[in-house]
């Protein structure tokens, strides 16, 4: 089961339209169900304090049966933290492990760190926020990971806690248990040597980017 939460961030509507048939539960953080709604898909639930959606939107998810849960502007919780809130009980429910997550690049660069930060939170937790837009992927790593992917495709590795020890097979910029440190860009822009590479995080937290 796919699980997916739309921020309300850059959005590019017709590879949104695609990538919202592949999703089998979608979560809309507020303004996300706009993008949503012009993409042609309209949310299982809609959750936050709902300044952001217009009244035509927020009228389509009433008529469609949409859950609303509206909270109070002045909250702790940004929007996409109560809609990951969700997506969390919905995969634990079906037993899932990834949580696809759209709209939450763009716009505002804080906005961004706010969003990776969330990513780390719930990797500590045993879940895998797969952060995606039509220029990227990403996802937070602990642990071994075989990644397939083009010949020649780069890939950056970014430690988020203080050092991560890593070894890759595959790059063209090989590690064995090197260590990638938080205040240094030791492993962006790596290459693909062939199809297929295989990360493992021995320690610490990595952020994997994928351009595409």
């Amino acid at each position: 089961m796919k699980i997916a939460v739309l921020a309300n961030g850059a959005w590019d509507f017709e590879w949104g339209s695609q990538v919202l048939k592949e999703v089998d539960f979608l979560i809309c953080a507020d303004g996300g169900a706009n993008h949503a709604a012009f993409s042609g898909r309209l949310p299982n639930l809609l959750i936050g304090d709902l300044d952001s959606i217009t009244p035509e939107v927020l009228k389509q998810c009433e008529n469609a049966g949409c859950v609303i849960e509206r909270f109070p502007c002045e909250k702790d919780e940004t929007d996409l933290e109560l809609a990951l809130c969700r997506a969390e009980e919905q995969a634990h429910f079906v037993g899932e492990r990834d949580i696809w997550l759209y709209g939450a690049t763009g716009k505002r660069i804080d906005h961004l760190l706010g969003n990776v930060a969330l990513m780390l939170a719930y990797a500590r937790k045993g879940y895998r926020i797969r952060l995606v837009d039509p220029e990227h992927e990403m996802w937070i790593l602990q642990g071994r990971e075989s990644i397939k992917r083009s010949h020649g495709q780069e890939l950056s590795l970014i430690a988020l806690s203080e050092k991560a020890v890593v070894t890759t097979e595959g790059l063209y910029y090989p590690l064995q248990q090197g260590v990638l440190l938080q205040d240094s860009p030791r492993g962006m822009s790596n290459v693909f040597l062939g199809e297929e590479a295989v990360i493992q995080v021995h320690s610490g937290w990595v952020l994997v980017v994928l351009p595409k």
